[in-house]
């Protein structure tokens, strides 16, 4: 099974590919899809959705898990990434249907880490171990959309509790 995973944002959304079978999975690719900060919201939404659908084209993933948002102080900033997740979602939908999930960074952690609360470096240094990598992903955005690709990987027995639908 492959599995796309995406860390949304608007300027910034990483993007991780996995292939998982019985149990193991190993890295396809990872990276990040970028839009310009000078460019209007409209346009840089449609960036996201042609860098989605360039993915998909690409990778033929079989599922599509996300992060859910997650913001506590910059109303304004969460408000243009749930607009870009949004984007994110629907595209994923349009071309997977069922097969999109979403999960809560700390679901994300306790998948990877054990523990719910775990910081950024005991991440990126557990997806860098589950992934036999010779380093730590980068950048930051890709490293967090294989925690969210791995996560689902581990749990995907459980997947319907988490699909959208």
């Amino acid at each position: 099974m492959v599995i796309l995973g995406i860390d949304p944002g608007l300027a910034t959304m990483g993007y991780g590919v996995l292939d998982a079978a019985r149990g193991n999975f190993s890295v396809i690719d990872y990276g990040v899809v970028t839009t310009p900060k000078d460019t209007p919201l409209p346009k840089r939404l449609a960036l996201l959705e042609e860098g989605v659908r360039a993915l998909f084209d690409k990778y033929k993933p079989d599922c599509v898990s996300i992060e859910e948002l997650f913001f506590t102080k910059n109303i304004t900033n969460g408000i243009m990434v749930a607009e870009a997740r949004g984007v994110i979602l629907l595209t994923a939908h349009s071309i997977v249907g069922e097969e999109v999930y979403e999960y809560t960074p700390n679901q994300i952690k306790q998948a990877v880490t054990g523990y719910g609360g775990a910081d950024k470096i005991q991440m990126q240094l557990m997806v860098q171990a589950l992934l036999r990598l010779k380093k730590v992903p980068r950048p930051d955005d890709a490293a967090d959309a294989l925690a969210v690709a791995i996560c689902h990987a581990q749990t995907n027995r459980l997947s319907g509790q988490f699909r959208i639908g």
